[in-house]
Parts: structure tokens; sequence; C-alpha cells
């Protein structure tokens, strides 16, 4: 078993996780790109399995090195919105607050893959956190505030601590959502002062996990997520539709039926983003809409997502799924047409 988190494709390679064959190849990637993959996602990854889904999350590829045209290093365009540093303002009613640029996992499709791990964004100096403090206390307008980055559940607990201060001290901030992997991918992080942190002020906290195979929530990581719910922090999840990884009915099902098992309800299914190196994981948004109708007749509403797509160049995210209502009818999920209203059969 892995003891470390793993951080070189030397470490793969010893680690039996990579070809050593590929080494020079990503050697050249990770010179790029961050790699980290935790003793957690480690443990899940069937080394003998090439097409391992867990694998093509974390484990860094060659195909990584090719970029296809229309991609960019920051594909949502959060530089157009972002008024100081560490804040990104694109709706009136909420902010993301990019508090650090570290992860404990680098997924190998992360949309801002340029930005984040040691090659990336510095930390915020305390100037520039307090003036992204200050941005939000000065703007009433400001009903939520995302704390994403990086990943905020890799700060210490006194550190999360002072930001829920912080933002304690701007009354017109009335909920805070943190978007993490970590209850999944180093579940041993979620803790009683980490959760003491999170409830240290009136606002309303909500958590929003990153998972997008449903082996990713083991019994550990169920259990990480439990200790959130039972202190009384909803969840929510957000999932990336990833060619190899879950781009199918029967992984997309487990995936949406073991979220909402695990009291986590889902929210997103995010279109995969225009990132450098990470043409290799997209469908096409009509594969995506395919499998969102086949999900509406297989599983609940409670494991429905909003499948989105983020509009490349930062003109906001919109939600993409199939239509259901055409020309005054309205189509079943098994396909069938019905006139509506229906037709009178006087």
């Amino acid at each position: 078993m892995t003891l470390q988190t793993l951080r070189t494709p030397t470490a793969l390679a010893e680690a039996g996780l990579i070809d050593p064959a590929d080494l020079a190849a990503l050697e050249r990637v990770a010179a790029q790109y961050a790699v980290a993959i935790t003793p957690a996602m480690a443990e899940l990854i069937d080394a003998a399995d090439p097409a391992d889904p867990i694998a093509r999350q974390f484990a860094p590829t060659a195909a990584e090195l090719l970029q296809a045209p229309g991609e960019s290093a920051d594909p949502i365009g959060d530089a157009a919105h972002s008024p100081v540093e560490g804040i990104v303002h694109r709706y009136a009613d909420r902010v993301l607050l990019k508090a650090n640029h570290a992860c404990a996992v680098y997924c190998r499709f992360c949309f801002r893959r340029e930005m984040v791990g040691p090659g990336g964004l510095r930390p915020l100096t305390p100037a520039q956190l307090d003036a992204a403090f200050t941005y939000v206390a000065d703007r009433p307008e400001i009903w939520e505030v995302i704390v994403t980055g990086g990943d905020p559940f890799i700060l210490s607990p006194r550190r999360l601590t002072d930001l829920m201060a912080r933002l304690e001290a701007a009354p017109h901030v009335k909920v805070v959502r943190f978007h993490t992997r970590v209850p999944a991918v180093d579940p041993g992080r979620i803790t009683d002062a980490l959760i003491a942190a999170l409830k240290s002020s009136s606002k309303a906290v909500y958590v929003a996990l990153h998972a997008d195979h449903p082996r990713e929530l083991t019994a550990a990581a169920r259990a990480a997520c439990g200790k959130l719910v039972d202190a009384g922090i909803p969840m929510l999840g957000q999932s990336v539709l990833l060619r190899g990884v879950n781009d199918d009915p029967a992984t997309l099902e487990a995936l949406m039926r073991a979220l909402v098992e695990t009291r986590i309800k889902p929210y997103y299914l995010h279109h995969a983003d225009l990132a450098p190196g990470t043409g290799h994981f997209r469908t096409t948004l009509g594969e995506g809409q395919a499998l969102m109708r086949t999900l509406r007749g297989r599983v609940s509403g409670l494991c429905q997502p909003t499948y989105v797509l983020d509009i490349p160049g930062g003109h906001g995210k919109v939600p993409v799924g199939p239509g259901y209502l055409q020309a005054g009818e309205v189509e079943d999920p098994a396909g069938g047409r019905h006139a509506y209203p229906p037709k009178s059969s006087s």
C-alpha cells in the first residue's frame, strides 16, 4: 500500500502505476502540469487495466502534450472577471474565493491546470487576502461566497476558521460553499477540527464534492461525507463528463446512485472544459445529452444532475441537457411523443 502522496512520474513508476518505458514523455508532462495521487486513490487503481478509470483521472499520459484548436489556459474566462487577486465575480450575487492554489490530487482534465500546483499561481499574500475579503465586504449584493482554488480542504482548520471569521464580518453574505475532492481522495482530513472550523460562523455552509466514478465513494469516503452531513452540513455532488471514465449509462447511473446513497445531492454534471491537452477526455454535447436522456428514464429524480456547459470566454454556465418539448408535443423517457395539452377525444 502506498503510504504517501505520489508526486513524480518516477514515484508512479516505482509504485507500478505507469510503464517505466513512458517516463521520458511523462516527465515532460509533469514539468508542465502538476502530478499528485493520494494513497487513497493509488489504492483504487487497477494497474493491470490500461483503461482503469481512476488512473485515467489522475495518472499523467503523453496525450496531455497535444493541444487541440480552441483549448485555452483560461477556458472559462476567470481572468476577465477577476477584479482583485483571488476573486472571480462573474454573477451578481456570488463570487469565487480562490483561497489557495494547491490540491490533494491533480486531475488530468482540470480547467485550472495552468494555475494550480507548484508551478502555478503563487499563494495569496496577506495583503492580497485582505483585498479579497475587503472586496466581498464592500459589496452588499454578494449573497454567496464559493471557496475554491485549489482545494480549500487542504487548508488547516486554523486557516479555515480565520476564513469563516473574515466572512462572518460581512453580514450580507449568507451562504459559504466549499468545492473539494478531499472527502473522497484523502478522507482522513475530514476531522472534528475541520468540521468545527466550517461551523464556526453563523453562515449556511454547503460542501460540494467532486467525484467522477462510483469507485471513488469508498467506505472511508462515505464515512468522511457522513461526518459532514451528520454535523448539519448539506452536501452537493459535482462531476465532469469524461470519455473513458463515466461516459456510459451504467457508470453514470452507479455514480449518481452512490452519491445519493451517501446523502449527497447530485448538482452539476459538467461538460469537460477546453483546457490545454484535455481533448482525449471530451465527449460531444450530443453524447452528453443522450446520456442524460438515458439517465432520466433509469433513476430517481434525486439522482438527476443538471448537465451544464461553461461557455468559453467567461460568458457563464448554462444547462445543455436534452429538451422534451417540441411543436406541441412532449416526449416521455421512453421516447414516445404525446400532444400537450391532450387533444379532446370528443
